[in-house]
């Protein structure tokens, strides 16, 4: 091929397309990312501007003061009363009694897969604790009702009520245990060897490796899955409801029935109740009470995070 002075060749024409092309496919994929992130602003800004406007129309007829310091949650009957603290009462009694249950044992599991199982025993032992993490949860609580209370508890302490707290606690914990688990798996498995073999180096035993060492270096890690869970643990609704029951009871006896905030807008979401009466807008105020309740977990949890934070070079 004999090329003029001056002309460009075939060559770098197509190697400027290329350019060209390949500019082009990384500012559409730019934008793609960008509205991925985009859509999921709107839609929390839409979740929150649906929960607000109904929470203020409902805040118009009834006192705040009455709804957050109020000991008795009766908007569907007369007298009728609005104080939301027995249901805050029972989701974090729940909540609570859940962490009880899986913290343990999940931060045990954790601890055994990453440093005492053996990688073919980790990876037929993660997969199947994962599976409880895909069970349907009214599946949870029909187990909680029909075997956890009745074989389990009562025989243990027979004034124990047919829907109480324990039960669902249990159940919930349970739930949680993987997430739990396998986040300190990942946790644990990301500290540096090297703190380990030093550790070693000293005489230390490998609990103690594993508790003096492996879990302070995973700190971070620990808190968020625990953070985790126990927004997962708030935020439960089937089984939660199945197996606590739905009495709005301000009480600490873990063998009573309650109502969690779940459980009574899923009462209500089910029921007759006409749209736009102070009933059904007690639905919002209930979703925005446990919406302000996840975020400030989430503020908490940013703020332990930033003080455990451990970083490896």
């Amino acid at each position: 091929m004999v090329l003029v002075q001056g002309e460009p060749s075939t060559d770098d024409e197509g190697d400027r397309a290329m350019t060209t092309r390949v500019r082009w496919a990384e500012q559409l994929i730019r934008h793609a990312l960008f509205a991925c992130a985009l859509l999921s602003i709107v839609t929390t800004a839409g979740i929150v501007w649906v929960l607000a406007s109904e929470s203020f129309a409902f805040f118009r007829e009834v006192s705040p003061f009455e709804f957050f310091l109020g000991t008795r949650w009766a908007p569907l009957l007369e007298p009728r009363s609005f104080g939301i603290l027995p249901l805050i009462c029972g989701t974090f009694l729940v909540a609570g009694g859940a962490l009880l249950v899986a913290i343990p044992i999940g931060m045990g599991t954790g601890i055994y897969l990453s440093e005492y199982a053996r990688p073919w025993v980790r990876g037929i032992l993660k997969p199947i604790l994962e599976i409880l993490a895909g069970i349907p949860t009214v599946v949870y609580g029909y187990f909680a009702l029909t075997f956890i209370t009745p074989q389990v508890l009562r025989p243990l302490i027979p004034q124990t009520e047919i829907f109480n707290v324990a039960s669902a606690a249990i159940v919930v914990g349970v739930m949680i245990i993987p997430t739990i688990a396998s986040l300190c798996d990942d946790a644990f498995r990301a500290v540096p060897r090297t703190l380990r073999e030093a550790a070693y180096a000293l005489s230390a035993t490998r609990l103690e490796v594993s508790t003096r060492v492996v879990v302070p270096a995973a700190m971070s890690g620990v808190v968020a899955a625990v953070l985790l869970a126990f927004a997962r643990a708030i935020g439960e609704t089937m089984a939660v409801t199945l197996a606590a029951g739905m009495t709005p009871k301000l009480t600490l006896n873990p063998l009573e029935s309650v109502q969690t905030l779940t459980g009574y807008i899923v009462q209500v979401s089910l029921g007759d109740t006409p749209a736009g009466t102070i009933e059904y807008q007690t639905i919002f105020a209930c979703g925005m009470t446990l919406f302000l309740i996840t975020l400030t977990i989430n503020i908490v949890a940013h703020r332990v995070l930033k003080r455990f934070r451990e970083v490896y070079e």
